[in-house]
């Protein structure tokens, strides 16, 4: 299998993404939201082919969605015996997030920790070492195959300590396609550290190492990464990186039935 990891069904959601990326990427209104499908425009893409897969998979993606939108958008599905939680939405171009994540990465790295060399190979001990660490802080992972950048421009940073144990860890990568306003938006997240050394900095350095990573390799106007309402040190940790929120913004995951969220 090209990397999969997690319960039996994060690994059937990751399977039937990857089995998905062209329609993904040919649909309008359809987007890449990493781990299972879904759209940032559910009128073009289309209801019934949004219920339809949902009542499939279990689980689906809103990506952008106008929060003017959301209420509908949950009164819709609670009536399909489904439920959304949203995230608000950070945002920065080009423009604003490399000047304030360059800033963050000339300070350097605590002494005793480095960045690890990429990970090129979807299905390596080191590749599920990664995903097992963003499972461990509550994160669920992307396949091996998403982490590694095999199906389109995307990028894994992640920071080891002395005794070469992983530390940190961030990815970003581009979840919309041609049709979307949104074609050229990165979206940076699965951003982890080790309960042994928070309180360092390390997620604003390996939150600032991918926003600067992301704009010094891709051809992307803006970077967004996700934060729940109450998550303040995730907040502060992307704002430092130049990101703002864009109160205009939402993006959910849609489970049928369900109880308590499907990641942080």
């Amino acid at each position: 299998m090209p990397g999969y990891f997690g319960t039996e069904q994060q690994m059937a959601l990751q399977m039937a993404a990857e089995n998905a990326r062209d329609w993904m990427l040919s649909t309008p209104g359809a987007c890449d939201p990493g781990r299972f499908l879904g759209t940032d425009n559910p009128d073009v893409l289309g209801w019934d082919t949004l219920f339809d897969i949902l009542k499939r998979d279990g689980a689906f993606g809103f990506r952008l969605i106008p929060s003017e939108k959301t209420d509908a958008i949950s009164r819709r599905l609670q009536a399909h015996n489904c439920k959304i939680d949203f995230w608000d939405v950070f945002v920065a171009t080009r423009e604003e997030a490399v000047p304030a994540s360059t800033a963050i990465l000339a300070a350097g790295l605590p002494d005793g920790f480095r960045y690890c060399p990429e990970l090129q190979d979807s299905e390596s001990a080191e590749m599920a070492a990664l995903q097992a660490f963003m499972a461990e802080q509550g994160i669920a992972p992307f396949s091996g195959t998403k982490l590694a950048g095999l199906d389109g421009p995307a990028l894994t940073v992640a920071i080891v300590d002395a005794d070469n144990t992983l530390a940190a860890a961030a990815h970003c990568y581009f979840s919309y396609n041609r049709f979307s306003p949104y074609k050229k938006w990165a979206w940076g997240g699965l951003v982890a550290v080790s309960p042994k050394h928070r309180g360092m900095g390390l997620g604003k350095f390996v939150n600032a190492k991918m926003v600067s990573e992301c704009f010094s390799r891709f051809d992307a106007d803006c970077i967004h990464e996700l934060v729940a309402a109450t998550n303040m040190p995730s907040r502060k940790m992307v704002e430092a990186s130049g990101l703002r929120l864009d109160p205009t913004l939402k993006c959910g995951i849609a489970m049928v039935g369900g109880e308590g969220r499907f990641t942080k």
